[in-house]
């Protein structure tokens, strides 16, 4: 398996997201393109090109579940698997991200000391 190196992070809150694309880069040493939105996600998938995609579930306008309806529409998760990062977390919840085909859910708050490692772990369990 590739080692991660590049990852699309999809956060509408600027406070989380800019302290996670610090961890993300400074420990985990990944290249990471921020986007505040599922449109901008969507967009971004065929330029950037990235091996993983951390997906916030609750944005404006366009979720993260539906964002991740209209890549998969495109066929651009048929080598990117998506992490869902959220509050709603209960298991009803995370089945349901589960079912609609994500490789996994982190629950916020995370730790951001284990963030990095949590993602290996699905990176290498995919």
């Amino acid at each position: 398996m590739n080692k991660l190196k590049k990852i699309l992070y999809v956060e509408d809150d600027q406070d989380i997201a800019q302290i996670t694309s610090i961890v993300l880069d400074e420990m985990g040493q990944y290249e990471v393109l921020h986007v505040s939105n599922g449109q901008e996600a969507i967009d971004q998938v065929p330029v950037f090109k990235p091996q993983l995609i951390l997906m916030d579930v609750m944005m404006p306008g366009m979720d993260g579940q539906e964002a991740f309806i209209k890549l998969k529409e495109k066929g651009y998760l048929n080598n990117v698997p998506v992490v869902f990062m959220t509050a709603k977390a209960q298991v009803h919840e995370q089945k349901k991200y589960m079912e609609l085909g994500a490789l996994g859910v982190i629950v916020k708050p995370f730790d951001l000391e284990i963030l990095c490692a949590t993602i290996e772990d699905y990176w290498k369990g995919q």
